[in-house]
């Protein structure tokens, strides 16, 4: 089964499946620029062909080394980047179809949380202004009612109405995270991508970042997709999981299936990368073999079968179709899919 149609064929998140986010055949590749007159020498193809779904509700996360094309993913299904080819819909509307007007209605309901809470916040604007931004540009309520809004989203967030007067530089990288995540909740989004989030935070700041998302998102009834490098933290919020190589995505699952029984060679050496509090513990270590090949010129067939420890000749021949494994379970690896399985 291609990419494209594994968007379509998910299976059910318990209560609700009803899919908010639909990605179907999604490319993105980025010229490369060479020469004196800045000629097109290359693509680099951080996305290429991707399917998959969001579930109202529901978490989806995204995982894979950096370079791989997580962050992009997030900014086309937003359609900050323009897409190479493929569809986004989101609830039921295909948001690169629609006129500037139209698009700009439909991301009152698509929100993003950045990375890097120092970079994210203008630092000449009170964080009370950069909040009610998105107020402004909406025309939700009226000026007083903005000034309300905000005040109740910082006191939702953990922090005390009263900041709203100062400035990015006066608060811990903690502190801002939050702020932008009340950035993202002003407007009472539907669906807010997380672009690793908490990875710039403090381990202790890590876990009650992630505790106040999944507040919001039961108060709020939210949908996330949340991009992260560290499996440990989307374990602990993903209801499914979604792992990414080179462009392409390898493994879909949900989340308690994929840390149980990983499939894809690429997904087993992840989970056994880790970090285990026992340090008596004898375990197997995959260690993957060179380095992660250049997008701009991505290996033949399956990606991933230069560093594949499994890999035989076919794989560098045949890209891999997606197809289930079990129920919500897909895979992309040729030995995988076979009849009966090559590998385990």
């Amino acid at each position: 089964m291609s990419e494209q149609n594994l968007s379509t064929k998910t299976g059910i998140l318990e209560g609700n499946n009803r899919e908010l986010v639909v990605v179907k055949d999604l490319y993105k590749h980025f010229p490369v620029r060479g020469g004196i007159l800045r000629k097109i020498i290359g693509w680099i193809k951080a996305v290429d062909g991707v399917g998959f779904t969001i579930r109202e509700g529901e978490t989806l996360g995204l995982v894979g080394e950096s370079g791989c094309g997580k962050s992009t993913i997030g900014r086309t299904i937003l359609h900050l980047h323009e897409p190479t080819s493929g569809d986004v819909e989101f609830d039921g509307q295909n948001i690169f179809s629609l006129k500037k007007n139209e698009l700009k209605t439909m991301r009152r309901n698509m929100q993003i949380i950045f990375q890097d809470p120092y970079a994210s916040l203008n630092p000449r604007l009170p964080i009370g202004d950069s909040i009610k931004a998105g107020l402004n540009i909406h025309k939700i309520g009226t000026p007083k009612e903005r000034i309300d809004i905000v005040m109740d989203t910082l006191s939702k967030v953990g922090l005390e109405p009263y900041y709203v007067h100062r400035y990015p530089h006066e608060f811990s990288g903690g502190q801002r995270q939050r702020i932008g995540i009340a950035r993202a909740i002003a407007l009472r989004p539907k669906f807010i991508v997380c672009d690793e989030p908490v990875s710039a935070l403090d381990v202790s700041i890590q876990s009650q970042v992630l505790n106040l998302l999944q507040d919001l998102q039961d108060e709020f009834g939210l949908t996330y997709l949340f991009i992260a490098h560290n499996l440990s933290v989307v374990e602990h919020i993903s209801d499914r999981v979604a792992v990414m190589y080179l462009g392409k995505i390898v493994e879909i699952a949900p989340r308690l299936e994929l840390f149980r029984n990983a499939l894809h060679p690429y997904t087993q050496a992840l989970m056994s990368a880790i970090p285990i509090p026992k340090p008596n513990l004898d375990r197997e270590r995959i260690i993957l073999k060179g380095e992660v090949p250049s997008p701009q010129n991505p290996p033949s067939g399956c990606h991933f079968h230069p560093r594949c420890p499994v890999a035989m000749d076919i794989c560098a021949e045949e890209v891999p179709e997606f197809v289930e494994v079990g129920p919500d379970h897909w895979v992309s690896c040729i030995q995988v899919n076979a009849n009966p399985p090559l590998i385990q």
